[in-house]
């Protein structure tokens, strides 16, 4: 049973999978909004572009002196390719940039150069057979005939509402107005064949995510050993055990006996301090650590009941300036006094509240000991 693919695939698979290839798509997504954007685009731009094919028409039929003393064919031509190029290529690219945009939301923003790459399994002919007589391709079958039948149905109800019109076309009206009435009974049809195919989107995009889904589900076994790789193996849980308490039984130790607080990032770094005016006239650093080291300092400060403040900012700033057995720099004086008093009045039973801690800019480090004064 162990071995069975039932389980919901983890987030790790699904950003695995993807980093492979394997996105959430849909090719009806794409058609729909390539016609609905090119039909938009043909009905509300229609006007601009007869009005540039027809400009650049009178230019080429004109002809008078002017045209004998300034021959520019070069010129008729220029006009000509930017009435038909730069429409088209307006076209173009609105078309572009919505398939592109409703792909990469529908995949989660995911931008896959590796699928450009070319695919051996896309030659391979025992792969084409397996995509053609398998389930993936009975799918696409069905899909096929289902969408023809839905858009012969959508053609024809409005072809049998425009027919009529159509084969009055060139009688009576002026050749402004039946190139209007075309262009309007074409946009209207692509309009129309639009929404059909927004209709077959909304039915595959749901098929595509449960088809991704069943591909990627996991077995029990399979979730154990992820699990395992994330969390960590026993035996690496093990050696991280071992380090702690070296690092519990040196002298860690010692400095946390004597420590009056530590400071925590809470899970990075670790930081003891102690105050004594006989010893220094500042805050001293007994130990710090990270990783290791500052769990083991958290683990020993629990278990000798020396209090543990959560200053992210200050430990950062404390860890990276000051090193052990030294006192802290003096910007940090009112901080770590603050942090004190708050510590001493614990100690006497009081109550007080946790006190605001405000670390100077030019202290203030990442993760990485890196300055920024962004970081909290």
């Amino acid at each position: 049973m162990s071995g069975e693919k039932t389980l919901a695939p983890t987030e790790k698979r699904r950003r695995e999978a993807a980093r492979k290839g394997d996105v959430l798509r849909s090719r009806e997504l794409a058609t729909a909004v390539a016609v609905l954007v090119g039909a938009v685009w043909l009905r509300f731009a229609g006007p601009w572009l007869m009005e540039r094919l027809a400009a650049a028409l009178r230019q080429g039929l004109t002809w008078d002196r002017s045209a004998i003393d300034s021959f520019a064919p070069g010129s008729l031509l220029l006009t000509l390719a930017g009435a038909v190029v730069v429409p088209v290529s307006t076209l173009a690219v609105g078309v572009a940039i919505a398939v592109t945009a409703s792909q990469l939301a529908f995949a989660d923003g995911r931008w896959l150069g590796g699928n450009l790459a070319p695919k051996a399994s896309r030659i391979n002919p025992a792969s084409g057979l397996k995509r053609m007589f398998g389930a993936a391709g009975w799918i696409e079958v069905s899909k096929g005939v289902l969408k023809l039948a839905l858009l012969g149905v959508l053609a024809w109800s409005w072809g049998s509402s425009h027919l009529a019109a159509l084969f009055g076309l060139g009688r009576g009206a002026s050749l402004g107005g039946q190139l209007s009435l075309a262009w309007q009974a074409l946009t209207g049809l692509l309009l129309v064949l639009a929404v059909g195919l927004v209709v077959i989107a909304l039915i595959d995009v749901p098929v595509q995510w449960l088809r991704r889904f069943l591909r990627l589900r996991m077995s029990q076994q399979e979730v154990r050993d992820e699990h395992k790789e994330s969390e960590g193996s026993p035996e690496k849980k093990a050696a991280i055990r071992q380090r702690q308490r070296q690092f519990a039984s040196g002298a860690v130790a010692k400095a946390m006996r004597e420590a009056q607080f530590v400071l925590t990032n809470p899970t990075h770094f670790a930081v003891a301090m102690a105050y004594d005016p006989a010893r220094a006239a500042a805050p001293v650093v007994l130990a710090k650590g990270r990783g290791d080291k500052a769990a083991a300092m958290k683990l020993l400060a629990a278990e000798l009941g020396v209090p543990a403040m959560e200053y992210p900012a200050l430990a950062r700033s404390v860890y990276f300036t000051t090193r052990e057995n030294q006192v802290i720099r003096e910007e940090l004086y009112a901080a770590v006094a603050a942090v004190l008093a708050f510590v001493l009045s614990l100690k006497r039973g009081e109550r007080p509240a946790a006190p605001p801690i405000d670390v100077p800019v030019a202290l203030r480090f990442d993760v990485e000991g890196r300055l920024d004064p962004k970081v909290a």
